[in-house]
């Protein structure tokens, strides 16, 4: 149906370009063939900055949204996109990180595995793309969603194959949500490493994940060295002030540099397995270390520069939803027995300015949790064995259909369908390539290998979702 649609536009266009004299032909023909000129042609759109790479077109552009999709007409703001083009007759990736925008030229996986176009998305709410003022509760998945697929409609005008929506980590469940509220949009969805917090309130398979990763020796090792940090709290904390004071950071929104130290320290074994390897866990520092060590341990694990001010100013939407939809893990620390001081920081709460209120819907991931397993349909989810995200994942269910859920062998945060074993990688790029319309077989006896060769410049990891409620 989209190719014929194609075909009928392409005959109108043609039809259009031999009615007129020849020298409105020629404007017309080149209105009508350059991609810049036909996505400027959307009502709402505008160019930011085209910016060169070899073998594509990549634009930045902005897109004129309503802040309340219920209401439109109440007000707009500006929202950031890129758009990759590689050709019309190529399908299309639908990305987004689930907060802010690379706007550099960068591929996804499910990009270059099928040679395809990506458009990627700002986040609502993420600067700069955040009305003004900021009305927070207008920050919800069905409004996020929804900007995704005013979106996509805009830009189907110009990329009628098919469409595959994917995104890692927020931007997983980004595109597992934008599936649910508008099922027939995406012809398929990778979702990798998304976490799935079903029920907020019951978090234990995070502890059991913190007891079976790995080996015990490693797992020993680091509550070891966690520990030992919160053992030499009050030296490490006057060094933290000490730094912050330097450098110019504050400690309003979580209350001060102590407070702040809680977090970091409680992030410190979970952000080693988020993006750590269990090959690494030798270097991990005994509790003998010097003081100076262990500072600099944390620092490169966890991050003290996070729970500032600062740190956090970014991360506010985010941790708004959090707070409010999403959800959030909790872990038992039997280790840190009589070390910790502030019962229930470890919370969305504590990172949101107070000026903004927060109430938490219960009910947002139950409905999303029943959907997957009732309705979904060609949905791909990735995780990886040790990654702690991957304790509460999407799973199944009766009415899921040509869906599939793969874990990759010891990969963290970062996992991805080229780490699967060969047999699940090769179910899972044989889905992807029937969704977005191509030859299976054909990349079946490829050995499941990508469409488009590796560049290094375009197939670096993306950054901006690296942060979740840890590093």
């Amino acid at each position: 149906m989209r190719k014929a649609l194609r075909a009928l536009l392409t005959l109108l266009v043609l039809i259009g370009t031999v009615s007129v004299g020849s020298a409105s032909a020629g404007a017309a023909t080149a209105a009508g063939t350059d991609v810049r000129d036909r996505i400027l042609a959307i009502p709402g759109m505008s160019l930011i900055e085209e910016k060169p790479v070899e073998g594509y077109r990549f634009f930045v552009l902005g897109y004129r949204q309503p802040v309340d999709h219920r209401k439109p007409w109440e007000g707009t703001f500006q929202q950031r996109l890129t758009v990759l083009h590689r050709g019309e007759d190529r399908p299309t990736v639908f990305y987004t990180s689930g907060y802010g925008l690379n706007t550099n030229p960068a591929r996804s996986e499910p990009t270059r595995m099928t040679d395809g176009n990506q458009v990627s998305m700002e986040y609502r709410f993420f600067t700069p793309s955040r009305p003004q003022p900021a009305d927070w509760s207008k920050l919800d998945i069905w409004q996020a969603a929804s900007d995704q697929h005013r979106i996509f409609r805009a830009l189907h005008r110009i990329y009628d194959e098919e469409w595959i929506s994917t995104g890692g980590s927020k931007g997983g469940m980004t595109a597992t949500y934008y599936r649910r509220f508008y099922p027939r949009d995406m012809d398929g969805t990778v979702a990798y490493v998304a976490p799935n917090d079903v029920n907020n309130q019951e978090d234990s398979a995070y502890d059991e994940f913190f007891a079976t990763v790995s080996t015990a020796e490693c797992r020993d090792r680091l509550n070891t060295v966690q520990r030992e940090v919160f053992v030499r709290r009050d030296e490490i904390v006057a060094r933290y002030e000490a730094w912050a004071k330097r450098e110019g950071y504050t400690f309003e929104t979580v209350g001060s540099a102590d407070k702040a130290f809680e977090n970091v320290g409680l992030d410190l074994v979970w952000a080693w397995w988020q993006y750590g390897s269990e090959s690494d866990c030798g270097e991990v520092p005994p509790a003998t270390a010097t003081t100076d060590e262990l500072y600099a341990f944390v620092d490169e694990v966890a991050g003290f520069s996070f729970y500032t001010d600062q740190g956090l100013e970014y991360y506010t939407p985010y941790y708004y939803q959090a707070g409010t939809q999403l959800g959030a893990p909790e872990f038992a620390t039997p280790h840190l027995d009589g070390l910790l001081r502030y019962p229930g920081i470890y919370d969305p709460r504590s990172y949101v300015p107070r000026s903004i209120p927060m109430s938490f819907d219960r009910k947002a991931m139950r409905d999303i949790d029943k959907w997957v397993r009732t309705d979904a349909e060609r949905m791909l989810f990735v995780y990886g064995e040790n990654d702690p995200w991957g304790a509460e994942p999407f799973r199944l269910g009766r009415g899921s259909e040509d869906s599939h859920v793969f874990t990759a062998p010891g990969a963290n945060h970062g996992a991805n369908i080229a780490q699967l074993e060969e047999d699940d990688r090769a179910v899972a790029t044989g889905a992807l390539m029937r969704w977005a319309g191509l030859d299976a077989g054909a990349s079946a006896k490829r050995k499941a290998a990508p469409l488009a060769p590796y560049d290094a410049k375009l197939d670096r990891a993306d950054k901006a979702d690296r942060r979740m409620l840890r590093p």
